[in-house]
């Protein structure tokens, strides 16, 4: 068994062995309007998870480049609102593509051929081809600090205001989604993604 103090790991390293044990992660696919609403904003992040069902809120870790905070946390920070899509097999490669580095004013979409589809409550589109996406609203930001109190992450808490299920992947009478429908990738470490897999079931103990 290898120990390690992470105190004593540099912050690329801890990255790296955190990425890949913290295996598989679900992808939020974000779209985000800038903060003159002139671009669409898409990218990819997966330290992202659920929260709460009661409110529904789901957390997005975004790191910063050098201590400056990237398009989509600040344009969340801007105009409270967001879309999270679910990654899934027929999405993948041109999601990887939105997580390029541009400048501010392009949108990282038009690398892609997906196209966007206007949102019920909030004003920043979805993409169409995704088979879950849901409109969320900023419910907090927290700001995390490294050891020398400059900031390196934001950890965005959103609250969803509407759910938009393809017909495929959800089943209405038992509000169950449809796994094998759905067919969600998940994220490892380095280039590495994972499709599903195969499942087994556990019962839970009363």
């Amino acid at each position: 068994m290898h120990t390690l103090d992470p105190r004593e790991l540099t912050g690329r390293d801890n990255y790296k062995l955190m990425s890949g044990s913290v295996v598989p992660r679900p992808i939020a696919f974000v779209t985000t309007r800038s903060q003159d609403g002139s671009v669409i904003n898409a990218a990819p992040f997966s330290f992202f998870n659920v929260v709460s069902s009661d409110p529904p809120l789901l957390s997005i870790s975004i790191a910063r480049k050098d201590g400056v905070m990237k398009d989509t946390a600040r344009n969340v920070l801007s105009g409270k609102e967001l879309v999270v899509h679910i990654c899934d097999e027929s999405i993948a490669l041109d999601m990887n593509e939105t997580a390029a580095m541009l400048e501010p004013h392009e949108s990282e979409l038009e690398r892609t051929n997906l196209t966007t589809v206007p949102s019920n409550v909030v004003s920043v589109p979805g993409i169409q081809e995704a088979l879950i996406r849901m409109e969320c609203k900023l419910y907090q930001h927290i700001p995390i600090l490294n050891d020398e109190g400059a900031p390196v992450s934001d950890l965005l808490l959103v609250r969803i205001v509407q759910y938009h299920f393809s017909e495929n992947v959800y089943d209405p009478a038992t509000k169950y989604i449809l796994m094998d429908q759905l067919k969600p990738i998940s994220r490892l470490a380095g280039n590495d993604y994972a499709k599903l897999g195969e499942r087994f079931t556990v019962i839970r103990p009363e």
